[in-house]
């Protein structure tokens, strides 16, 4: 999924790798974290991580914020509406068990 920014990269390899891993070091983040993730609904998620470490393009973009375990993130980064309505028709039928994915994890068991 990190192959459209392979010619201008802002990432290593190795972070492409591990995009695409279910469970990554880069966020310490499991997709399949409320039961298996369908693999054309990941596909979607493992791009947007590949657009967030990858792209050299995002710099209007970036927000500053104050958080204990990042100082930036990306906000309003337009998306194709083709790219969108794909987006939502492969990941319908999934299931997570989390209201806000950037908030409120219970870390204390690893």
């Amino acid at each position: 999924q990190c192959a459209l920014w392979k010619e201008n990269a802002c990432c290593t390899a190795n972070t492409s790798v591990e995009a695409h891993q279910d469970q990554s070091y880069l966020y310490n983040f499991n997709w399949d974290h409320c039961g298996a993730m369908p693999e054309k609904c990941k596909r979607h998620f493992i791009q947007d991580t590949c657009l967030y470490e990858c792209s050299p393009n995002l710099g209007p973009w970036i927000d500053q914020v104050d958080n204990s375990w990042r100082k930036e993130r990306i906000l309003h980064v337009p998306l194709c509406r083709e790219d969108c309505e794909q987006w939502w028709e492969d990941c319908q039928d999934a299931v997570t068990c989390k209201v806000n994915w950037h908030k409120g994890w219970n870390w204390t068991s690893g």
